[in-house]
């Protein structure tokens, strides 16, 4: 049987790629390669494949490579424009993708990049301007609503922000993890009930894509503090940093609040449920264990396990805590110890403000520790960060389980 021309096999990878089967299209695109190195279909599509599989360097070599071959095309700087975008490398996304426009102006998809790319580098109104695009050009494809949303609500425009969420939930066979992202938007405007916790699909989308810059922006821009005042109040409370104890640090990150728990560890466990947030948190090498679950999936499996379970703005992500506070109690040995901040409230036992966070009432929070059998050891009011220039108020606890 005569072997396969390249032709052919790009044309059975990218059937295979449009089916899921993202390891076939890559044994088949590397098939190409070995025929024809500089093959720029070959190379753009697997960069795409390896995007997607979250091997975000290798994404990125691959994309270049392309447009090395046809610095001209389109598609390649579009692709080429969103893994530097996932890369965090905001700047130079948006020349790329507007490289790209110039060549194929009405590519729904690049606008929305560009867009997105725009309101995340902290530009929301300029990000209107192809996101608008994007919904005229493809008004029955969610994402660009979606992304519209999003960026009307961070330039202040709530009503149009949702409307746009509105008009998404209205088209037809809308996936569940976009309608449930546009009633959480809609719910934080105000305009529905809040849920019980924010999608783990939101969560989890949202600190992948801010990965790469996120120690930079928080501890450079925001003035970042939780974890080492989380650190000094466990310490203050008569836990010593003596390296003696089973540590879990949920929705680790980065690795930052590591870096402050670490004192205390003689073996410690990450949770995320972002994986490129837990690539970065690996290169710290301050982890024995790294596991990317929901922490309300993955807790109650957890019995005994911890000495230490400690949450640096990580409960802002869930409304009622009660799951999430018998879940950590459940885990922890007799005698251990629960540490967490909330972002404080009041008039209500959670509210889902506009920053797409929960705050908590801490007298509700204190109750719900104590009948969840977490013994209050010590609370402290403090300043988490910054966030528009504006200090962000918080409470932090450490409870004991008795």
């Amino acid at each position: 049987m005569a072997q396969a021309s390249p032709e052919e096999m790009l044309r059975e990878g990218a059937a295979r790629h449009a089916r899921g089967d993202l390891d076939g299209a890559a044994r088949l695109y590397r098939r190409v390669l070995a025929q024809r190195p500089r093959d720029g279909n070959a190379l753009n599509l697997l960069g795409v494949v390896a995007r997607r599989q979250g091997d975000l360097p290798r994404a990125l070599e691959l994309a270049a490579q392309a447009v090395a071959v046809r610095p001209d095309s389109p598609i390649f700087l579009a692709n080429h424009g969103a893994a530097l975008a996932e890369a965090g490398r905001l700047p130079e996304a948006a020349k790329v993708l507007r490289a790209a426009l110039e060549r194929r102006p009405d590519d729904p998809v690049a606008l929305r990049n560009l867009g997105q790319v725009l309101a995340t580098a902290g530009n929301p109104r300029a990000a209107l301007v192809p996101l608008r695009r994007a919904v005229a050009l493809a008004p029955a494809a969610p994402e660009p609503w979606l992304a519209l949303a999003h960026a009307l609500r961070e330039a202040g425009e709530a009503a149009e922000a949702a409307a746009a969420a509105r008009r998404l939930l209205a088209l037809p066979g809308v996936a569940p993890a976009l309608a449930g992202q546009a009633r959480f938007l809609l719910a934080a405007l105000g305009a529905e009930a809040a849920p019980d916790r924010a999608p783990a699909d939101y969560v989890r989308d949202l600190f992948d894509q801010y990965a790469t810059r996120f120690d930079a922006d928080l501890e450079g821009g925001l003035g970042y503090r939780t974890p080492a005042l989380l650190a000094a109040l466990i310490d203050s409370a008569g836990a010593a940093p003596d390296g003696s104890r089973r540590v879990l640090d949920l929705g680790c990150g980065t690795g930052l609040s590591g870096v402050a728990l670490k004192p205390f560890a003689k073996r410690m466990t990450g949770l995320d449920l972002a994986p490129r947030m837990l690539a970065e948190a690996r290169k710290r090498g301050i982890y024995d264990a790294l596991e990317e679950a929901d922490l309300l999936d993955w807790l109650p499996r957890q019995r005994v396990a911890f000495d230490l379970v400690a949450a640096a703005d990580v409960l802002n992500y869930l409304g009622d805590l009660a799951p999430a506070l018998a879940a950590i109690r459940g885990a922890m040995a007799p005698g251990g110890i629960a540490a967490f901040s909330i972002e404080a409230g009041a008039d209500a036992p959670f509210a889902l403000g506009e920053g797409m966070r929960y705050r908590h009432d801490p007298a509700h929070v204190a109750r719900l520790a104590a009948e969840a059998g977490l013994a209050e050891l010590a609370r402290r009011d403090a300043v988490l960060r910054e966030e528009k220039g504006v200090p962000v108020a918080g409470v932090l606890f450490v409870l004991r389980r008795d």
